[in-house]
């Protein structure tokens, strides 16, 4: 597929007539479809009352909003008259989204309810916004307008017209990075940056009409977008669900056939599949069997083929069907991507007959740079990098790409666009990797997450802490040691699984100080280390743990929207318990 720019995917939409292209629950949950033309036409009327509003070529809108069909009106209806959409995280505090507002000097914002609203207002004062406009009013609130009226104007008179004299080199989006490692910066991505990565993806997956994915991933992180703009380039039924609560049963009504998570929520559906067997020993034994006997069919599975043996076809009917009815059972592409994934999680699941395709990116990428695909699926990689982008790596192990979907630099800020782009167009990703003999792309960790001991040894801090969060134990884990003499790890309990293992030993599973400090609680996340631990380099080694009686989350601050650990966040907030772990002088 040709795409100059991200309106030739509006223009393919357009051209689908009375197909399905969305769907979308109201207030009684019942899924209600959305044709192509139904779409295009609000996307038109939305550009018009733009156009009203005085919106002109390179202008900002903000974007604040949960997944939903309004998101995607929103979105198409900016960049087709040439503006400049900014999506921010709707779990933003009202200083962060202020400070998002100022430097990006967005002059409307468009939010999802009147909470999000009252937090645009709150800070105003200090921001460029004129107009708040709100899709879900549920009392009025002065000063804003309803999202639903605005579908009333009139359709863009010259819109196709519009939409053709936008140029490939033209600003599409500005979006702010997740600031694992410091303040979020403004990515500047054109329109070109965006299809031409998209290009590569639209041909490495045959996505088509009959596919549909459940949209939950935030949108305002570059990986969903993308995501969402490649079903709406093959054809493919996007369902939105912006509740977390509703993802189970969004998965049981729609069916999807196409899945895409972050490491996190693989996580989470590996830990239930064996909460749930271990309440039987005949269910354990049978799942601990089955996971064995899948491990032996790797080969067939990741090329793309259903194993023939008969053991494999009795351990799909008896565990595979099952685990996969809990994404409603169609599923025929399951993708990784937002974090590392881990080589245990990823072989877990190909053990349970579901090869998951990790990919890797970054926003100042657009963002796809490598991905596993099917008959072209390596474990423990990320996959080969697209075919328009070129690779490098530098002495020090840093991967660099260059290539026509790398950002033109950060919104404002001259310096660091300099720092990450060298004059012929390299961009210095931050992440060490090495790249095999077949192509394969292995990413190890940040750059600036390396931990180097008082020894002189660099450790790279996920591979060890993925390797713990196998356990349905342990939530999150922040490995330390940087300038001191050994490793330790701050941990967080995954809580409802902590509290289950309480009661069976007696213990007050209202009081989490107690039970994170209790003998017998730490000796279980002891046995964990020394799970780890013995497969592990003797500098490596974790030599104590911290046990917190809290969870890490995105509303309290430690996590990104994409469930990354902000490590620098982590660090302060715990110096105390981190100072704990060490002695003089250590």
């Amino acid at each position: 597929m040709k795409l100059s720019t991200l309106n030739d995917v509006l223009a393919f939409v357009a051209g689908r007539g009375e197909d399905r292209v969305a769907l979308w629950q109201d207030s009684d949950n019942t899924w209600k479809p959305i044709s192509a033309n139904e779409f295009v036409a609000r996307v038109k009327s939305f550009a018009g009352w733009l156009r009203s509003q005085g919106v002109q070529k390179g202008d900002r809108i903000a974007l604040i909003a949960e997944n939903r069909w309004e998101w995607a009106v929103t979105d198409f209806g900016v960049m087709s008259i040439g503006a400049v959409g900014v999506p921010l995280f709707p779990t933003l505090t009202g200083e962060q989204t202020a400070a998002q507002l100022k430097d990006s000097g967005a002059k409307i914002c468009v939010v999802s309810n009147t909470e999000l609203a009252k937090k645009v207002r709150e800070h105003q004062g200090n921001t460029a916004v004129t107009t708040i406009v709100v899709m879900d009013i549920k009392q009025p609130l002065e000063d804003t307008i309803n999202f639903a009226d605005t579908l009333t104007t009139a359709p863009l008179a010259d819109f196709d017209a519009t939409t053709r004299s936008i140029q490939p080199d033209d600003l599409a989006t500005i979006i702010y990075t997740s600031g694992t490692t410091g303040d979020a910066k403004g990515v500047m991505l054109t329109h070109n940056h965006i299809a031409s990565n998209l290009e590569m993806t639209t041909s490495l997956f045959s996505f088509n009409a009959s596919d549909s994915c459940v949209s939950f991933l935030p949108l305002s992180h570059v990986t969903a977008r993308h995501v969402d703009y490649l079903l709406y380039a093959t054809g493919t039924t996007v369902a939105y669900c912006g509740r977390v609560d509703r993802l189970m049963p969004a998965f049981q009504a729609v069916k999807p056939t196409i899945f895409v998570a972050v490491p996190r929520l693989y996580e989470r559906i590996r830990h239930s599949v064996e909460q749930k067997s271990s309440g039987s020993p005949v269910k354990k034994k049978i799942l601990h069997w089955a996971i064995r006997t899948g491990r032996s069919h790797h080969a067939p599975l990741l090329a793309g083929k259903t194993p023939a043996s008969p053991l494999w076809k009795i351990a799909n009917v008896l565990v595979y069907k099952k685990v996969r009815a809990a994404f409603g059972g169609c599923v025929r592409y399951f993708v990784s991507g937002g974090a590392p994934l881990g080589i245990d999680l990823a072989n877990w699941f190909a053990d349970a007959g579901i090869p998951v395709l990790e990919g890797y990116g970054l926003t100042e990428t657009s963002p796809v740079i490598s991905v596993n695909i099917p008959g072209a699926h390596k474990i423990g990689t990320t996959g080969k990098t697209v075919a328009n982008l070129e690779c490098r790596i530098a002495e020090d192990g840093e991967l660099e790409v260059r290539g026509p979907s790398v950002f033109k630099g950060y919104w404002n800020k001259p310096e660091a666009t300099a720092d990450a782009l060298t004059p012929d167009g390299w961009f210095h990703t931050g992440d060490i990797g090495h790249i095999d003999s077949e192509g394969y792309l292995t990413i190890t960790d940040r750059k600036r997450e390396l931990i180097k001991t008082t020894n002189g040894k660099f450790i790279a801090p996920q591979p060890i802490e993925n390797k713990l969060k196998v356990s349905s134990l342990i939530g999150h884990v922040a490995l330390q040691g940087d300038k001191r003499k050994y490793v330790t790890a701050l941990m967080t309990p995954n809580l409802p699984v902590l509290e289950e293992r309480a009661k069976t030993l007696g213990l007050d599973t209202t009081n989490k100080t107690e039970i994170v400090t209790n003998p017998q609680i730490l000796a279980l996340f002891q046995s964990e280390l020394d799970r780890v631990n013995a497969d592990l380099a003797p500098f490596e080694k974790i030599k104590r743990f911290k046990l917190l009686p809290i969870e890490w989350t995105i509303e309290t601050g430690e996590l990104t929207p994409s469930m990354k650990l902000k490590r620098r966040i982590v660090a302060q907030r715990h110096a105390a318990e981190i100072a704990s772990m060490y002695g003089e002088g250590e």
